[in-house]
């Protein structure tokens, strides 16, 4: 691609993050949300983590792309903890100490 058509690209998504953007700021502002639109937020930490994190587990670039059994592994235990505790910072400590534990044991 040529410098024009890469710049062209850029401003385009720029613009195009600030109008979403401004459609919830600047056309909600100093008005209350709607119920039903508060339920839905409620939902999306929730899905985005798992989907930013999702990747990371079954295709990590330190493998090649490959599964990591001791990444899988260390994940399940994650989400078992934060479910049992219902603590999301419960699950990130297992996490990270059941992938200690694992990298040594695999």
């Amino acid at each position: 691609m040529d410098d024009a058509t890469i710049w062209l690209v850029i401003v385009v998504l720029g613009v195009a993050t600030y109008l979403i953007r401004f459609s919830f700021i600047g056309l909600m502002g100093g008005r209350d949300t709607p119920e039903w639109a508060l339920r839905i937020l409620r939902f999306v930490p929730v899905t985005v983590l798992p989907a930013l994190v999702a990747p990371a587990i079954m295709w990590p670039a330190a493998t090649g792309g490959e599964t990591d059994p001791a990444r899988f592994a260390a994940a399940m235990v994650a989400l078992v903890a934060g479910v049992v505790f219902r603590n999301s910072v419960a699950g990130f400590v297992s996490g990270l100490a059941a992938l200690f534990l694992f990298v040594n044991a695999f």
